[in-house]
């Protein structure tokens, strides 16, 4: 007796290779709001990634998310901070869904903030479960000019 075999089915297999395409680029959807930029960027290596089939698979199918959220402050004798929190939501999600994920804990990052201190914020969105470290996620908001808004006010 033989073997029965799965039906074919393309797009789970579109699918799974376009997950395949962004861990092999290290893709993630980072927003900044000091200069106000959201940019796809590669988060080994800091580079923006500019490529349609990479765009496609970020923007085309539901992932699972890991997010990083940053906010950004400046004491007034000119040393800087920042306060993080890393999550994942519950479930797979279309980038954009991320907004609306976000609001809740962003606000509660915001306020446990001095607002006196604040000078803008971002996060970073890996559609992977991988966990950033803080120098990781301090170099990609160091790359997007977070720091360069600050001294030029």
């Amino acid at each position: 007796m033989s073997k029965v075999r799965k039906p074919h089915n393309m797009k789970a297999r579109m699918d799974r290779a376009s997950r395949a395409l962004l861990k092999t680029n290290h893709a993630a959807v980072v927003n900044v709001e000091s200069p106000d930029r959201q940019i796809m960027l590669n988060w080994k290596n800091l580079k923006q990634i500019v490529t349609r089939p990479v765009a496609n698979a970020l923007c085309d199918i539901p992932h699972r998310w890991t997010i990083y959220m940053s906010v950004f402050c400046q004491q007034p004798d000119g040393s800087q901070y920042s306060k993080s929190t890393e999550f994942s939501p519950v479930g797979v999600h279309l980038v954009a869904n991320l907004e609306q994920l976000m609001i809740s804990k962003h606000g509660e990052l915001v306020a446990s903030n001095n607002q006196k201190h604040v000078i803008g914020s971002g996060w970073i969105a890996i559609p992977d479960e991988v966990s950033l470290t803080e120098t990781q996620a301090n170099a990609v908001f160091t790359a997007m000019g977070v720091w360069q808004q600050a001294k030029a006010a």
